[in-house]
């Protein structure tokens, strides 16, 4: 099973890219050991837009390059960081258009969208829904057997939103 992992924006889109490799298509519950050897990074990386782009224009190039690299891996299912409180309402309903766009290309491919709030993320990947960008990335990084830290924190975010969504146990 491969699961592609979003971390939206309207300036850096980060995507990540896990195959869960075994008979079944879930973990076991919780994080054992035994499991995360079988969770392989296929790709991750950050589609990335010029400030200066209107809107649509970033939300078509986001749209168009994740359907490509959807077409590329065939992911059974999406897994996309939930809207947070904002300081600032503007801010809010720009992410909600990438988000929108991203939601829009999953579902032209049938591909199954779950999402989850940034603090179960940091809680599935560290075990604490408080821990920091740098920590995160650094425990995605031993995890998944990577042999740096993942760069740029879009696309680290990415790799922990696809790993929450595969320990949560989901089957698809």
């Amino acid at each position: 099973m491969i699961v592609l992992g979003v971390d939206p924006g309207t300036q850096r889109t980060g995507y990540a890219f896990l195959e869960l490799r075994g008979r079944d298509s879930a973990l076991a519950p919780g994080l054992p050991a035994a499991n995360l050897g079988r969770i392989r990074v296929l790709e991750y990386g950050v589609i990335r837009n010029t400030t200066s782009d209107p809107l649509p224009k970033r939300l078509e190039k986001i749209h168009r390059e994740l359907r490509i690299l959807m077409d590329t891996y065939r992911p059974a299912a999406m897994a996309l960081e939930s809207i947070f409180f904002a300081k600032f309402p503007q801010s809010a309903l720009i992410l909600g258009h990438a988000r929108g766009a991203i939601m829009v290309a999953a579902q032209g491919m049938g591909v199954e969208v779950s999402e989850y709030a940034p603090r179960l993320v940091k809680k599935a990947v560290v075990g604490s829904g408080s821990a920091s960008k740098e920590r995160v990335a650094a425990l995605i990084q031993t995890h998944l057997g990577l042999k740096k830290a993942p760069t740029p924190a879009d696309a680290a975010d990415a790799l922990a939103i696809a790993f929450c969504h595969l320990i949560q146990g989901k089957k698809v």
